[in-house]
């Protein structure tokens, strides 16, 4: 059955200052829940030592997760026993019922992957393990020779941590779940790019150049071997996915229903109607290319959408130019977002007012977040990913990505969620995500902004409206191609979603490079259910603040409403809902 979406208006009057109390009450002492939920973040981090490097949980960072069989099982045997613990865990207040609830989708979410076989299969071009092999190298410490040591050593063990996870996508592919040839491929390419040639050295040889250490010292020649084994580890596994993986690997791009159901809830924590939201999708879209044209008008009069662009291209005040200039800016965007914010619209705590924007020292990553450590020694940091050859970038279409990824966005739900302890069990704060719940955020923190103020430039309101619009882009691809569901007969592109349409179908909708376009259509394609829960979740906090404003009338506080929702801490959207009616 699904989950009915958009929720009816409650008749009833919430107490709503009893429910910011709630969340904001003192410290009481460690429920049962609290504890097995501190069990449980160190035996999953003990599991998946790339999550402990995330979270800054020490001792596993000289090692990688086991993605072989056995290890995929040890993983699931863990969510199974904190399952069945969770459930024979009475909560001793509505916090314990928040956070019990949140544990049991949440880990009943991933379970379902595990057991459907298709964590075993994970490999696509975005977000799967190996990803890890080549980005956990960006959270870890620099600074010392002891910092360079353990890098040494997580290289070292990289070549048997891939032949772990080689074996885990043989075995599923005996199981007949094999990622589809176009994502094999792509990912042989990642691989082989990460491991350089004779003539353009790979991550690891430029990671392992860089190391402060005396260039004839014991520690080099153990970093530059470590650099080469990794290297030649990476090439074994693109041969193996191509001459083993790949003649198993189905054609089509799309998964169909079954799976996709399954990859939705994960990433959505409710089960949609797949149709309504489809038909919603184009609805939405339809609305923001409507609004869109509207301010092109106010830029460039008469010239359309392109022609403001182009517009804003053009202006030299709306382009930073190289690296170390993009950086800076991004920095300073950051900066002054949360100090504009900070006892204005939100209360942010010190460790959170500080915030890093970096660049990756790769292409093709795209942009995202990274939160702090438990201890706030690593910050958050947002992440942008040039395309190759790419060194200047337009502002105008940057400004609401950085409030995305940023503040209020990312950086101040997570950060604020690992921060929030005197409300928060150390598994809300440090592992429990939903990709509906944080994407949804952060997209609702870039409408935010633009009601607040901070997008009233014509050029900044276009760009946010340009990646709202490659959002209900997403959801139209993503759920149309994977169902293989009818294209409206008026957009005049096809009657169904073929990879040609759904690239016509993009160029038309994203304003971006072919190159960064066929980018995304291969993320849509080969992590299918994730797109739409930006929109989707935006949608559940846009709908759920309108009933709470209508609710409570004149009192309605906006501060306090979004104090409240932060303070929840990550949630699937069908118990967010739940929640948030209680507002």
């Amino acid at each position: 059955m699904y989950a009915a979406w958009p929720p009816p208006l409650s008749p009833r009057q919430p107490d709503r200052a009893t429910t910011v109390r709630q969340v904001s009450e003192p410290l009481r002492p460690p429920s049962p829940l609290d504890h097995l939920a501190e069990r449980f973040v160190d035996e999953y981090a003990a599991a998946l030592p790339t999550v402990a490097t995330y979270i800054g949980v020490p001792g596993h960072d000289e090692r990688w997760p086991d993605y072989s069989p056995a290890g995929r099982a040890a993983l699931a045997d863990l969510l199974r026993r904190t399952i069945a613990a969770a459930e024979d865990t009475d909560p001793v207040d509505r916090r314990d019922e928040v956070a019990r609830s949140a544990m049991l989708e949440r880990l009943g979410a991933e379970l379902a992957r595990h057991d459907a076989g298709w964590a075993l299969a994970d490999l696509n071009t975005i977000a799967s393990p190996l990803q890890e092999f080549r980005s956990t190298f960006d959270l870890m410490p620099t600074g010392s020779e002891a910092d360079w040591t353990t890098i040494a050593r997580r290289l070292q063990a990289l070549p048997a941590a891939l032949k772990g996870y080689t074996a885990g996508l043989d075995a599923a592919a005996d199981a007949g779940q094999v990622a589809a040839a176009r994502q094999v491929r792509l990912c042989a390419g990642i691989a082989r790019r990460w491991a350089g040639a004779a003539d353009v050295p790979g991550f690891f040889a430029d990671l392992v150049a860089g190391a402060p250490v005396p260039p004839d010292g014991a520690l080099a020649g153990e970093l530059a071997a470590a650099g080469t084994g990794a290297e030649t580890a990476l090439l074994a596994f693109a041969d193996h996915l191509e001459t083993a993986l790949l003649p198993r690997a189905p054609e089509a791009d799309a998964v169909g229903r079954e799976r996709y159901a399954l990859e939705s809830r994960f990433f959505i924590g409710m089960e949609l109607d797949l149709e309504e939201t489809y038909a919603w999708g184009w609805q939405e879209l339809a609305r923001i290319v409507a609004e869109k044209e509207a301010v092109a008008e106010s830029i460039a009069p008469g010239q359309g959408v392109a022609g403001a662009m182009a517009a804003l291209d053009a202006d030299p005040d709306r382009m930073v130019r190289g690296r170390q200039a993009l950086q800076t800016w991004l920095q300073e965007t950051a900066d002054r977002a949360i100090a504009a914010l900070n006892g204005v619209h939100f209360d942010i705590p010190k460790p959170v007012q500080q915030v890093e924007g970096r660049l990756t020292p790769t292409s093709g990553e795209g942009v995202y977040y990274t939160g702090p450590t438990e201890d706030f020694s690593r910050p958050g940091r947002m992440w942008w990913s040039l395309p190759a050859g790419v060194t200047d970038m337009t502002t105008w279409r940057e400004t609401t990505t950085v409030f995305h990824e940023g503040a209020p966005g990312h950086h101040l739900q997570i950060g604020q969620t690992v921060y929030n302890a005197a409300v928060l069990n150390r598994w809300q704060r440090l592992l429990c995500w939903c990709s509906a719940h944080g994407e949804g955020w952060a997209l609702y923190a870039e409408r935010l902004m633009a009601e607040l103020g901070f997008l009233d430039d014509p050029g900044d309101r276009l760009g946010m409206l340009d990646a709202q619009e490659l959002r209900a882009a997403r959801v139209v691809l993503d759920i149309g191609l994977h169902l293989d569901l009818p294209i409206p007969a008026d957009e005049g592109i096809g009657k169904r979603w073929t990879y040609e349409v759904a690239a016509e179908f993009l160029r038309r909708h994203v304003s971006m490079d072919d190159a960064m376009l066929t980018d995304e259509l291969h993320r849509y394609l080969g992590w299918p259910g994730q797109a739409p829960s930006y929109k989707v979740g935006e949608r559940v906090f846009l709908v759920c603040r309108e009933q709470a404003q209508l609710r409570a009338g004149a009192d309605f506080d906006l501060k306090a409403w979004h104090r409240a929702v932060v303070d929840l801490g990550s949630l699937g959207l069908g118990p967010l809902a739940a929640e948030l009616a209680r507002m």
